[in-house]
């Protein structure tokens, strides 16, 4: 076992180990470590405690120093010069009028890298963009190209819901979402109800995926053949999250259909939910 800290970099980072040097800190606390990239200022995520060996990506780096006053004076410094190295690059693409947007400029904690964000559709050749970029700057360059979900999760902003993407406020990673959970939420298949800002399927529909797939265990489907107290029929529309079920009625298929709870049936044959090649051709650019 070994006592460690957890920090983070960004409100939506990941948290990676350090080991306190002894110290006792607080969740909240600004502190000076060193990682991969170089010197870094990042936030205790995880107050002091023991985890197990096999968890710890080794060499377990040691906390330098918590933030001092000029640290933050040197973090407000560097958001500065992010600003004006992001006009400076925007200058230079257009120089060498290259099909790419800038997104994002990093200046690291010690000024020892800076790293540009940018989007493209396609491969860059940025080499003689890179070498510009250093005789300005006097510094290593590195430029990313990200993709558009990544940019939407670097920029911010408020999603069709309303409330703040969840990418920019707490989702630390990105997982694959499909058409098929669109298609098992019982969602319409319309691009602009089910895609976010950044164009691609909204990630909510990955997190709330296992609670549908539970429900759709226990719930008819459209399509299935079900016996109710008024005769046989077919389910004709389904509502997971109230449980209510829409059947037409073999015996009467012109009448009003009958509306009734999910418990209320017995299933004679389930449907199924099936994604076709059509539907997927259209919308295979959501994905990813």
């Amino acid at each position: 076992m070994a006592v460690v800290i957890g920090v983070k970099f960004s409100s939506t980072g990941k948290v990676y180990y350090f080991d306190p040097d002894k110290r006792v800190l607080l969740k909240g606390e600004k502190v000076i470590v060193e990682t991969a990239r170089g010197i870094e200022c990042g936030e205790v995520a995880l107050e002091n405690r023991e985890v197990a060996d096999d968890s710890i990506v080794q060499p377990l780096r040691k906390l330098i120093r918590i933030a001092t006053e000029d640290d933050f004076k040197r973090i407000e410094e560097n958001k500065e010069k992010e600003k004006k190295a992001f006009v400076a690059c925007e200058k230079k693409i257009a120089e060498h009028k290259l099909d790419m947007k800038l997104v994002d400029v990093e200046y690291t904690f010690d000024n020892s890298k800076i790293l540009f964000y940018f989007t493209s559709d396609g491969r860059v050749d940025f080499r003689e963009l890179v070498k510009d970029l250093a005789g300005m700057f006097r510094t290593r360059i590195e430029l990313r190209q990200i993709g558009v979900r990544d940019e939407a999760k670097l920029l911010g902003g408020l999603g069709i819901c309303g409330r703040p993407f969840c990418c920019g406020s707490f989702l630390n990673g990105f997982q694959p979402v499909s058409i098929k959970m669109a298609k098992e939420q019982g969602l319409s298949l319309n691009p602009v109800k089910i895609s976010g800002t950044c164009g691609r399927l909204m990630c909510c529909l990955k997190y709330e995926q296992e609670a549908y797939s539970d429900l759709l265990k226990t719930t008819p489907k459209v399509g299935a053949i079900v016996s109710v107290k008024e005769g046989k029929g077919v389910v004709t529309d389904v509502n997971l999250i109230t449980q209510k079920l829409t059947i037409k009625l073999d015996k009467d298929p012109d009448a009003a259909p009958v509306i009734c709870k999910a418990d209320e049936v017995k299933v004679l044959k389930d449907g199924r939910i099936s994604v076709n090649r059509k539907e997927i051709e259209e919308l295979k650019n959501l994905e990813g």
